[in-house]
């Protein structure tokens, strides 16, 4: 705080006792890992540039980048113009100065970054909705800025998610009609509708069984529609299995997944897209079953972690033998490569969310099965 060693980060301590005090936060925690936002060109232009440039200190967490505007090593066949490449590396450039790894990626749970009780600073919504749901760490929904001075620093407030008696759930929602069926687009679906009910509540969930692709897709569309960082499922994720809430008194709601149907309601669409979040290895392994011996007939995007797409590079290799791209550091939301089409399918609740005002087109919501199909019009 006195400057003692270098003005910035002297600066990101005060922006970390700025936000403990807003909170009552009462002490700084150490973190064992950050996530930092604001890393794409497209959302964060010339000014927060700057901003990066300015700075003078190295990370003290391993931290990682949300996805940036193009893949940064196909970013021609993208489609992306040299302007916004030039931009874009000037803003990796300033990361990579700051000590940050270039994984660019909205999924850090697959670097093995964290596991259950660590505290983060993370500031993706989906990424926090599953670091707190799924693994079960804490961390409360950062800011760029703020996740980046956690980073420099290896601090953050204890305060909110941090705190075990602010985890508790606040809303019951009881699943009635889910089966075995029940596939990542409905359970997006589920978590789009339940988002916008909850807010920013705590929702604990019953008459589920989902798996961590569903719950995946399910956390990732509630943190869209609505404030969502933590959600619970009874006697499936880590929490809810050890703190057994009591919910009496709480507010039930009732879905029933027919409710749900409205949500894949048929349009023509140009371009398919899957991975948002960034595809897993069993995401890939499927979309390449999928896809093995066939052509797409319509652009088809993959878009996974570098980490991921390098491990798994048998499956890329099928997937890309039909034509479609397997793309890594960027997503459909951040690109402005998937400005240019008219109306695009998805898997995913919360890329059903940002694709009409992040990309401008039309947005269809599909099974993978179904996104395939009519990728390749079989």
């Amino acid at each position: 705080m006195a400057g003692e060693e270098g003005e910035t980060r002297q600066k990101m301590m005060e922006i970390l006792v700025a936000l403990g005090k807003v909170y009552g936060a009462e002490r700084l925690i150490p973190i064992r890992s950050a996530q930092v936002s604001g890393a794409s060109y497209k959302t964060i232009g010339r000014f927060g540039l700057e901003w990066l440039e300015g700075l003078k200190a190295r990370v003290s967490v391993p931290t990682v980048l949300n996805p940036v505007g193009m893949d940064l090593s196909r970013w021609r066949e993208m489609g992306i113009t040299p302007e916004f490449a030039r931009a874009q590396e000037a803003v990796v450039g300033a990361y990579r100065n700051l000590g940050v790894a270039l994984e660019c990626t909205c999924t850090p749970y697959y670097l093995t970054i964290t596991r259950y009780g660590d505290h983060l600073a993370w500031s993706e919504s989906s990424a926090v909705a599953y670091a707190n749901s799924v693994i079960g760490a804490r961390t409360n929904r950062e800011g760029g800025p703020s996740a980046l001075a956690a980073a420099i620093v290896g601090l953050t407030p204890e305060y909110g998610l941090h705190l075990i008696p602010n985890r508790k759930p606040g809303l019951v929602i009881r699943v009635e009609g889910a089966g075995e069926g029940m596939e990542m687009a409905h359970y997006g679906a589920l978590g789009y509708r339940v988002g916008e009910l909850a807010g920013s509540r705590i929702p604990l969930f019953r008459g589920i069984r989902p798996g961590r692709e569903q719950l995946k897709a399910l956390g990732a569309a509630m943190a869209a529609t609505g404030a969502v960082a933590l959600f619970h499922v009874d006697e499936i994720t880590p929490d809810a299995r050890i703190f057994r809430f009591d919910t009496a008194g709480l507010e039930e709601i009732t879905i029933g997944v027919r409710e749900l149907d409205d949500f894949g309601r048929e349009i023509p669409v140009d371009a398919v897209a899957l991975g948002c979040p960034h595809c897993s290895p069993a995401e890939l392994s499927r979309i390449a079953a999928l896809l093995d011996g066939k052509k797409v007939i319509i652009p088809l995007y993959i878009f996974s972690a570098r980490g991921v797409i390098d491990r798994h590079r048998e499956e890329v290799a099928i997937i890309e033998r039909s034509g479609a791209r397997v793309y890594s550091d960027t997503c459909m939301v951040v690109s402005p490569a998937m400005e240019k089409h008219r109306a695009i399918m998805v898997n995913s609740g919360k890329a059903f969310f940002y694709v009409p005002n992040m990309c401008g087109g039309a947005v269809r919501l599909g099974t993978t099965d179904e996104c395939i199909r009519v990728a390749t019009g079989s």
